[in-house]
């Protein structure tokens, strides 16, 4: 199930902004490799992706049949169970109705409705509520914004091992408002977070082995973390791990599995990644070179932000059939993302 998502942007950490695991956020953009040099490391932005924290998988004879309901898209089903279900005290069935009424699943939308759900789940103990629960209170859903309740529900859920409330509250241990500052909590946070398996905390964690920010720099300890958020799917994650894994920075170099990140990253829409893929394929780093896909991969990095002189030029040097076909499959790459939807 999904979050609910407010964007609630926490502070700018490495040069660019941690925000809390059900926002969006962009991909920040590292330091450019030197002209027909090895790409080095560049210095970190992290920034997460929206995460999903999802209710609790339902055990045998609990909320088992509405959430199977509901993970087959039969909302009105699962809302109709889970309403029977909560009328006995079924605390799961309660967060299930919170999610329902939160995203107008099988009824009117109803912030209201869902935040009386998450908050009876709450009382009872569910932790999933609790985090859905502090989510309305800290983007001000169904009534005034309340930051020090959502501190307050955070902190409860993440006691109970919910690894997105463990990561948010991390992020409010680096802002240093509600809490003192504190690089060493936070770590402590984004550990227990990375260990429930939050993609976003992994990559935060890992950035603070890298830049040695409240745990002791371990670049090998950062690359462990990197390659577990990518491996969950994590953009961010996956670049700075590619990065990793080119130069061999607290992992064995291994260039061309790199490039097959980067190439990850830059379909999902990474400018970095289009950028770095897009300087790999020119031949200049040891790597084949494909100055079609060159081209086509620059003009992709140049169109969300990520400008290249150098590769401006490599484009020029071209042939026009070639920088004529980059720029087709471009254009073609482009053009779905920039249609209008109804």
């Amino acid at each position: 199930m999904s979050a609910v998502r407010p964007v609630i942007v926490l502070l700018a950490v490495f040069g660019s902004a941690l925000r809390f695991t059900d926002a969006s956020a962009q991909t920040p953009q590292p330091a450019p490799p030197a002209a027909k040099q090895p790409a080095p490391a560049p210095k970190p932005k992290p920034a997460t992706t929206a995460g999903q924290a999802a209710l609790p998988s339902a055990s045998a004879g609990n909320v088992d049949e509405a959430f199977g309901a509901y993970q087959r898209g039969y909302f009105l089903t699962a809302f109709n169970i889970a309403t029977r279900r909560a009328q006995s005290n079924d605390v799961k069935a309660m967060t299930l109705l919170g999610e329902l009424y939160a995203n107008g699943l099988g009824v009117a939308q109803d912030d209201k409705k869902a935040a009386e759900w998450y908050k009876l789940a709450a009382e009872r103990g569910d932790r999933e509520a609790m985090f859905q629960l502090a989510m309305f209170r800290f983007s001000g859903r169904s009534g005034p914004r309340d930051q020090a309740g959502g501190v307050a529900l955070l902190t409860k859920a993440a006691k109970l091992g919910h690894g997105a409330a463990s990561y948010d509250l991390g992020l409010l241990y680096l802002e240093g408002e509600q809490f003192p500052k504190d690089f060493a909590r936070a770590a402590e946070l984004f550990l227990a977070a990375a260990r429930a398996g939050t993609s976003e905390a992994q990559f935060a964690l890992a950035m603070l082995y890298k830049e040695g920010r409240g745990v002791a720099k371990d670049a090998r300890e950062a690359a462990r973390w990197l390659a577990a958020g990518a491996l969950a799917g994590n953009t961010d994650a996956t670049v700075e791990y590619a990065i990793a894994l080119f130069n061999g920075t607290g992992v064995p170099k291994d260039q061309s599995a790199a490039t097959e990140l980067f190439l990850k990253a830059a379909r999902r829409g990474s400018p970095i990644a289009q950028d770095r893929l897009a300087r790999i394929l020119t031949g200049d780093y040891g790597q084949p070179a494909d100055p079609g896909e060159a081209i086509k991969w620059h003009l992709i990095a140049k169109s969300n932000g990520a400008a290249n002189p150098e590769l401006d030029n490599y484009m020029q040097r071209q042939n026009p059939e070639i920088r004529s076909a980059a720029e087709k499959a471009a254009n073609a790459w482009l053009l779905p993302m920039a249609r209008p939807h109804s």
